[in-house]
């Protein structure tokens, strides 16, 4: 990607008369700002996460348990196990935007920033553990 819009670029310029130089230049910011918008961060607000859990998540995943599925708890251990992608804020990104088999999905109830917070929430909470 990174070498077709640098060889575009310098295409460009030499069809308006500037020079390669110039044109690498503009290929290098572009492939910057093109490479950091395209990555996602997943790095949440753990408070906020936390109301967003207990009003959206706590009646099946109280204490970090699952009230229909009770082998599948949010606990360090099955979280790495049952969780597609294993124990990281993106995989509990996907999971909470998308669902999966009794779990509804919450992409269009909560926003994403609510998804990332709640994702930031259940991560750090694994690692720290549970209050039951």
């Amino acid at each position: 990607m990174k070498l077709a819009l640098i060889a575009t670029l310098a295409t460009s310029a030499a069809a308006f008369s500037i020079s390669p130089q110039k044109a690498a230049q503009a290929g290098a910011v572009a492939a910057a700002i093109a490479t950091s918008v395209a990555a996602p961060a997943f790095a949440g607000d753990v408070a906020a996460g936390e109301q967003v859990f207990n009003a959206n998540c706590a009646a099946c995943h109280a204490g970090g348990q699952n009230v229909i599925m009770p082998e599948k708890t949010l606990e360090k251990d099955a979280l790495e196990q049952y969780l597609a992608g294993g124990r990281n804020e993106k995989a509990v990104v996907m999971q909470v935007t998308n669902g999966k088999n009794a779990m509804p999905a919450f992409g269009g109830r909560l926003s994403d920033e609510d998804i990332a917070n709640v994702a930031s929430y259940v991560i750090a909470t694994s690692e720290s553990g549970w209050d039951e």
